[in-house]
């Protein structure tokens, strides 16, 4: 194991003490990708961010490279013997599997190992948690990083990922104070902003700003595939377009997860904004200019006060 900080005097492995500097003494990434990556990356550049980094995933490739680039230490492909003696692990693979991740790490948790996560709907994560990790419920905490890029994999992780960006943790009732407090430490480590929210909550505000535009966006791109004129249109596409899409790129099996994940709140949202489009149409069939300017008005001024926001 790499060697630590002398702050891991004042660190209780058994999770019974939490000191100002958080010190992971191994941290555990199944899911070596964008956000596992970027997190490892930011973590082993602090002196106080943790000692250890084993990774896991089904990519070997993926994993060889990440020791290549120094982003963790050494890899396996058995989720039970990458955990063994960890004191955090950090969940980052698609929604659809986080079930029988869960159910594979748990013959060799460790009492007091903090398991958290990075999923992007949370209910169906917490459902899954509950099937397979009852007793270890106390010490899972829920949690979603506000941050990405449409690129994927260790390549693609930067340790810049998270700074001035939010971090979401969604704690339940059964949520020990300790284990939530050093998840949020690590976040807060990595430069992140950390938020509670509640678990319904978050679903209905993510299939709001983030579930449904990657909808509208994959959607777009489809309907401009299916026309006839697809390569011309394509070959004429300005900024706008290009900026839209760009989420389209993302990877297609975690936004289908997700969308399945967070079916309900998506739904709610795809005939909020199907009444709204509505609207419009009605307006522009009917040439009602007052409507019209009213609705893309409303936008810029809303989209100008959130963008001055975010400088």
């Amino acid at each position: 194991m790499s060697s630590v900080t002398s702050s891991v005097l004042n660190y209780n492995p058994d999770g019974n003490d939490l000191v100002d500097n958080l010190l992971i003494r191994r941290l555990v990434i199944i899911g070596v990708g964008l956000i596992g990556g970027s997190l490892a990356r930011i973590l082993r550049k602090q002196s106080n961010g943790c000692g250890e980094i084993i990774g896991c995933g089904r990519g070997i490739v993926n994993l060889q490279t990440a020791v290549e680039l120094g982003v963790i230490d050494r890899y396996t492909t058995d989720i039970a013997e990458a955990v063994t003696d960890a004191d955090m692990i950090v969940v980052a693979v698609p929604l659809g599997a986080m079930a029988k991740t869960f159910a594979a790490m748990l013959p060799n948790l460790a009492p007091h190992a903090i398991v958290t996560d990075v999923g992007s709907a949370k209910s169906s994560v917490v459902a899954d948690a509950r099937a397979q990790l009852a007793a270890h419920l106390p010490y899972f905490v829920p949690g979603h990083p506000i941050a990405g890029t449409e690129k994927s994999g260790v390549t693609a992780s930067f340790a810049e990922l998270f700074q001035k960006r939010r971090v979401i943790l969604t704690p339940l009732p059964e949520t020990d104070p300790l284990a939530h407090a050093k998840v949020k430490k690590m976040w807060q480590l990595a430069g992140a902003e950390v938020i509670d929210m509640e678990v319904v909550h978050h679903d209905e505000v993510l299939a709001a700003t983030s579930h449904l535009p990657h909808v509208l966006a994959y959607s777009l791109v489809d309907t401009l595939v299916k026309m006839e004129e697809r390569a011309e249109i394509f070959r004429f596409s300005a900024g706008g377009f290009r900026d839209f899409s760009r989420i389209a790129s993302s990877d297609p099996q975690m936004w289908h997860d997700i969308c399945v994940a967070n079916r309900k709140a998506v739904l709610y949202m795809i005939d909020l904004f199907n009444h709204q489009l509505q609207e419009f149409r009605v307006a522009l069939e009917h040439e009602d200019s007052k409507t019209i300017l009213e609705i893309f008005t409303r936008a810029k001024v809303t989209r100008d006060k959130l963008q001055e926001k975010l400088e």
